[in-house]
């Protein structure tokens, strides 16, 4: 029962945040909603956040989904974390599906052992939290490109998104990985991969590729001079330009 109080709680919480944070955008260049998806054959709550361009006539429904950074459980990290980024796709007319993959009641992300094995239940919910995602999505928005649909994510995010796009590549059409460091990328050109990394952490062994498989499957690995935990809203202007600019490079190559 205690559970399923603190569950309601966060639940309450998450709710009010979205609020606030839809009357803040009411005057810009995309539109934002946000709702909590829930998935009864695993009795979970997936909170999300839409962006969707305002200027429909340039839109071109192309969706993307973002998974964030680990954030200790506090909830958020959907709506507030990544906001640099995840508003300026919208503003360059993408459809973008923010997850919410960490909820109060979660057990924390392990922090010892081998971790490419005990997070990969963390990882493994994460590529259901997007799956499901996807197949709402697809319901409640058919007119979108799924066939160009491109998954996002930072770090822990990262991994998971990683983990996605082993178990089902016929999903997805291009892998944007911020600095995963534990899941080595799929060697293969489909899903098309591109990968940015951070310049205090390295990835563990396996993770990126060798020059020669980077070449063979043309995945793209791009070693920057930005900190891993300045990937998201705590980046610099300088490096919030830079990210959101190779981003956006590579979706539109």
């Amino acid at each position: 029962m205690r559970y399923v109080i603190l569950f309601i709680i966060s639940l309450f919480f998450i709710q009010c945040s979205v609020k606030n944070n839809i009357t803040a955008g009411k005057n810009l260049d995309f539109k934002l909603d946000t709702l909590t998806y829930f998935d009864k054959s695993r009795n979970r709550a997936i909170p999300v956040a839409i962006y969707q361009p305002k200027n429909k006539k340039n839109f071109n429904k192309i969706p993307i989904i973002f998974s964030h950074g680990y954030g200790e459980n506090k909830g958020g990290d959907y709506l507030y974390a990544y906001t640099y980024l995840t508003e300026f796709l919208a503003s360059k007319d993408y459809f973008v599906v923010s997850i919410q993959h960490e909820l109060p009641t979660d057990e924390l992300l392990a922090m010892t052992g081998k971790l490419q094995e005990t997070r990969r239940p963390n990882w493994e919910r994460g590529v259901q939290n997007i799956l499901f995602v996807l197949e709402k999505i697809k319901k409640e928005y058919p007119q979108l490109k799924y066939n160009e649909l491109t998954l996002i994510g930072h770090s822990n995010g990262g991994d998971m998104t990683v983990l996605f796009a082993h178990k089902y590549p016929e999903l997805v059409s291009k892998l944007i990985s911020m600095d995963n460091r534990r899941m080595e990328l799929p060697r293969t050109s489909s899903p098309q991969i591109f990968s940015l990394r951070s310049n205090d952490y390295s990835a563990d062994e396996n993770v990126l590729p060798s020059d020669e498989e980077a070449k063979k499957y043309n995945i793209t690995i791009d070693f920057t001079d930005i900190n891993h935990s300045n990937m998201d809203n705590d980046a610099t202007e300088k490096e919030r330009k830079y990210l959101t600019k190779k981003i956006l490079e590579y979706l539109k190559n």
